[in-house]
């Protein structure tokens, strides 16, 4: 099982609604207390707790994880697959662009090279031409992990109402994302249709992996130090190939944190 897969995307992992009861709660509070697991980049941890609480226990078993079980229900297979290749193809030209910008031709190169073959011969992106010629799909560059590649801090961690885990670096970089076309080109409304269906598919995905943050003591800190680390080595990693390498050392160390507890 790989970490990447946890954290596919960061906004729907957050919302696993694997519900505790109150004394599993009191358990992780008391956890909390006894270790120092307090976070540099949590300075706001009081008020992340209550936005993880309002994700966790509220809009997610009664909202989200439903709506997006009945998305992947009713709609077919094929025609939720044309919807993911064709957002990945949106976003390929902002990955070879942060792809140069880390110094990384050869990535750069690749999601190039998919994005002009999906988009001439794929019906502009809703067949993975690219993926049957041998490119196969990689991780997105995004602008937050340039900066990361230069060393500029993740900053203050936020726990954002429906949206997520964010970083003050990680929400400047997709404002600067949103800048590259074609993604610059979506107006408001599609943009959004583009949010709630690429997360809908990612947040049924993420069912399965749901029993993990039941297992914990504290999901809040499993969460939080899991997408940390995660931006981290996406900052730090040239290729995808370099993070999955990390996906089951780290997911490992995850694991013996919480058998320590």
């Amino acid at each position: 099982m790989k970490l990447k897969i946890l954290l596919i995307a960061p906004l729907f992992f957050t919302l696993a609604s694997c519900a505790q009861s109150k004394d599993q709660k009191k358990e992780a509070v008391s956890i909390n207390k006894e270790f120092d697991i307090s976070h540099p980049n949590d300075p706001f941890e009081s008020f992340n707790r209550v936005m993880w609480n309002v994700n966790y226990d509220l809009l997610d078993p009664y909202f989200i994880r439903p709506i997006s079980l009945g998305y992947v229900h009713i709609i077919p297979q094929f025609a939720r697959t044309g919807v993911e290749n064709f957002i990945a193809n949106l976003e390929a030209p902002m990955s070879t662009v942060n792809s140069l910008l880390m110094l990384d031709g050869k990535n750069a190169l690749h999601h190039f090279n998919r994005f002009w073959i999906n988009s001439t011969f794929g019906l502009v992106g809703i067949l993975d031409i690219a993926s049957a010629a041998g490119l196969q799909k990689r991780n997105q560059h995004q602008f937050g992990d340039v900066m990361g590649a230069y060393h500029i801090g993740q900053g203050p961690y936020f726990m954002v109402p429906i949206y997520g885990p964010l970083t003050l670096r990680e929400g400047a970089g997709d404002l600067v994302d949103g800048l590259y076309p074609p993604l610059s080109w979506l107006t408001l409304p599609q943009s959004l249709v583009k949010f709630v269906l690429n997360g809908m598919e990612v947040r049924a995905a993420a069912v399965s992996q749901e029993q993990i943050l039941a297992n914990s003591p504290d999901p809040y800190i499993f969460v939080r130090d899991a997408y940390l680390q995660y931006k981290a080595f996406s900052a730090r990693s040239g290729n995808e190939e370099e993070i999955e390498t990390l996906d089951d050392e780290y997911l490992d160390e995850f694991m013996d944190e919480i058998d320590d507890y």
